[in-house]
């Protein structure tokens, strides 16, 4: 098999890789087709044409997730992002079936950990091609994929006590995506109060909300955010996570006192903010 054939047969692949590690598609079918481009100056150099592909994929990846953390840069709010990328990045989840709150997850990781994650344990590549792309030793990428391992798998716990406030949380989401006015207003209290930061909102509405028939029909008319809101664990409590397309962009922390919500504030994403999957 040629180059151009192999490469025609692993761009799936590579194209899966890439949008794990960096959680766009955008990006990823980017980084793939320089991959290509990189693949045709040295072509005859190249022995092992798949691994080659998935290495240098790989580290261009790397290089473009250490930029972007270079700059500071903090995930993109929904509006400024354009609805048909968007849109490109949620048919790739429910094509290849990613989960959501997995790619939220792996925004938390550093860079290393995140391609030596989603190269051994999402793709199967050995620790010693993985330490070629991190220039590191086989044992540290083991070290590097093991942290990353830990920070998803128990990246916060939910003390037992609190199980119960996860079903209120997942009862709002779910009677918020179905517009069911009266199961929505069933889980929140007559006096509760609504807080949002002003970018999260569209122009005009307000930043403070009171009772729960307002709270209850904002809720039902922004279905189509909640339907991207995935149960997540923030900085230890239950709370959800807007994250359209896998990008994690903003978070719902609920206050619930004896099964009803007396406040919810929504505000943007903060790299100082911790996240975990729901307790089971």
């Amino acid at each position: 098999m040629n180059l151009t054939d192999t490469f025609q047969a692993e761009r799936p692949r590579l194209l899966s890789l890439a949008h794990r590690i960096l959680g766009s598609l955008e990006d990823a079918e980017d980084a793939v087709q320089n991959t290509w481009l990189r693949a045709h100056t040295v072509q005859d150099e190249i022995e092992n044409p798949a691994g080659w592909l998935t290495t240098v994929t790989a580290r261009l990846c790397l290089d473009l997730l250490r930029a972007s953390r270079r700059r500071g840069e903090l995930p993109l709010l929904a509006d400024a992002l354009a609805d048909q990328q968007l849109a490109a990045d949620e048919e790739f989840l429910r094509r290849e079936q990613v989960s959501r709150a997995l790619m939220v997850l792996l925004d938390q990781l550093t860079p290393t950990q995140r391609v030596a994650y989603v190269l051994h344990d999402l793709f199967r590549v050995p620790f010693d091609e993985i330490a070629g792309v991190l220039d590191t030793t086989p044992t540290n990428a083991k070290k590097l994929a093991s942290r990353a391992r830990q920070r998803i798998a128990g990246a916060s716990v939910v003390e037992t006590a609190q199980t119960s406030d996860w079903r209120v949380v997942e009862a709002f989401l779910a009677a918020a995506r179905d517009g069911d006015i009266d199961a929505l207003v069933g889980v929140l209290a007559p006096d509760v109060v609504r807080t949002a930061a002003p970018e999260l909102l569209p122009d005009g509405e307000a930043v403070t909300v009171h009772g729960h028939r307002a709270v209850a029909g904002e809720a039902r008319l922004f279905a189509d955010r909640v339907d991207v809101t995935i149960p997540m664990v923030v900085n230890g409590v239950p709370a959800a996570v807007l994250a359209p397309g896998g990008r994690p962009l903003a978070r719902i922390m609920f206050d619930i006192v004896d099964g009803l919500i007396t406040r919810l504030d929504i505000a943007p994403l903060v790299p100082t903010d911790q996240l975990g999957a729901p307790a089971q």
